[in-house]
């Protein structure tokens, strides 16, 4: 339903003018005075006010600015018996949809009573949108229920207020960008843009041209000004993925940014001025990459100010299920299945397996479960051969004390340093690639 308010204290026109606006379909509800007004717009959803300047208890173009305090998706139109140039221009000021002359603008109502709907509308769906993308993330929204996961969000909760740069550690797909987005939402730059940019998916150039932008002619293919993701994240948040595998060169750029607030474009002489929040991420250990000369030290320092670290999933075996439930409803409602039984064994098996892909891992896992579970039960037949056949000797823990739990430890730290390369593992290992099957087999790393 179209709401609207008309004001006015004249009780023959207030009415015709009512007949005309609820002959185009809209809702009208009358009040002579602006005290009387006031309680209408608490007691409805009110989209348009029509309110006449010249009031008994008030002036119209003063009662503008009280309307937009405390509803500030209202728009208003003000009607005047003679038109007042000041009047007018402080009406818009005040933030009036428009400012028209009774009798002689009479024709204008009804297509701006459309116009502002239109507009209340917009403004409506951009809330709810907001919203949505606010609650979506949320710390409320992050799934899980260990220990370890909750005094990562508690630090992420206090970490948010501020403006320190974070860095985020982790295996790769243990959330990171989830926990960023989280803390962007619950900062002071929540009103702002929030800009992702994976530092492994670029070349350098490509690289410094998407951090940095450049100028027309910068490079053969650069046909036009282009904005940097710097730029794009002034007054927002700027988030770094994997910040480890950024070259050395844009190393020492990036943090004259954030010592100065200044870049510059490639191409350009010009600096120019953005002030962002930084949140960076990797699962790399950046101590080690600056102490061995892969990453420069100043920048591994301002850094690491404010380091969270995101255990990984096999350390925080209680969020398994609750994330297998919201998958499972998640990817059965995008297909259209009717809600899926999960079998107690199957979450016996998924919280046996050391998922080394961590969330993104058993978040697929279970998008393949659900579609190929053919009844309404999810058995562990749906799963994948090397969960489904995990021996209980595989699953036993070792001792924290024993040389093969050192061993491998190392060896999964080491495939994690190498993004799962064997040939460079068995390299920094110094033991053969044979070598190195075997211990994967012998010790069941994924």
């Amino acid at each position: 339903m179209k709401n609207i308010l008309i004001i006015d204290d004249e009780e023959k026109l207030r009415g015709l003018l009512a007949r005309i606006v609820k002959s185009e379909g809209f809702n009208v509800i009358e009040a002579p005075d602006l005290r009387s007004s006031f309680k209408k717009l608490e007691l409805n959803d009110i989209d348009v006010v029509l309110c006449d300047v010249k009031l008994p208890d008030g002036n119209g173009v003063d009662f503008l600015q009280k309307i937009k305090s405390s509803f500030p998706l209202v728009e208003v139109i003000l009607l005047t018996a003679y038109g007042n140039i000041s009047d007018g221009v402080q009406a818009m000021k005040n933030g009036a949809f428009d400012y028209i002359v009774k009798g002689d603008d009479n024709d204008k109502i009804i297509p701006l009573l459309y116009k502002a709907f239109e507009k209340v509308q917009l403004q409506k769906k951009v809330q709810q949108l907001e919203k949505r993308i606010s609650d979506k993330y949320s710390f409320d929204a992050i799934i899980g229920k260990s220990k370890a996961l909750e005094q990562v969000i508690d630090l992420a909760k206090k970490v948010a207020k501020t403006n320190s740069t974070v860095l985020l550690t982790g295996e790769t797909g243990t959330g990171k960008e989830v926990f960023a987005q989280a803390i962007h939402e619950n900062s002071l730059h929540a009103s702002k843009s929030f800009v992702a940019l994976n530092c492994s998916t670029f070349s350098k150039e490509i690289l410094e041209s998407e951090l940095f932008g450049h100028k027309q002619g910068a490079f053969t293919g650069a046909i036009k000004d282009k904005k940097g993701f710097i730029e794009e994240a002034n007054g927002g948040t700027l988030f770094l993925d994997e910040i480890g595998e950024m070259p050395i060169e844009l190393q020492a750029k990036l943090l004259r940014v954030l010592e100065t607030n200044e870049f510059i474009p490639v191409g350009d002489t010009t600096p120019k001025k953005s002030n962002f929040r930084l949140i960076a991420a990797t699962n790399r250990d950046l101590k080690v990459e600056s102490d061995e000369h892969r990453f420069r030290s100043d920048l591994y320092f301002r850094l690491n100010i404010f380091e969270i670290n995101i255990p990984p999933l096999r350390e925080r075996v209680k969020d398994i299920a609750p994330l297998v439930h919201y998958f499972v409803d998640k990817f059965s409602t995008s297909i259209n299945k009717k809600a899926l039984h999960i079998e107690e064994e199957f979450l016996h098996k998924l919280e046996a397996y050391q998922w080394p892909g961590n969330v993104r891992e058993l978040k697929n896992v279970i998008e393949r479960a659900v579609i190929l579970a053919n009844k309404d039960i999810l058995t562990i037949d749906v799963l994948p051969y090397e969960i489904q056949h995990k021996t209980e000797n595989n699953s036993k823990s070792m001792s924290a004390f024993s040389m093969n739990s050192v061993e491998k430890l190392h060896i999964q730290k080491v495939l994690n340093y190498t993004k799962g390369n064997k040939a460079e593992t068995a390299r920094l290992l110094e033991i053969g690639i044979a070598t190195l099957y075997r211990k994967l087999e012998e010790y069941n790393i994924q």
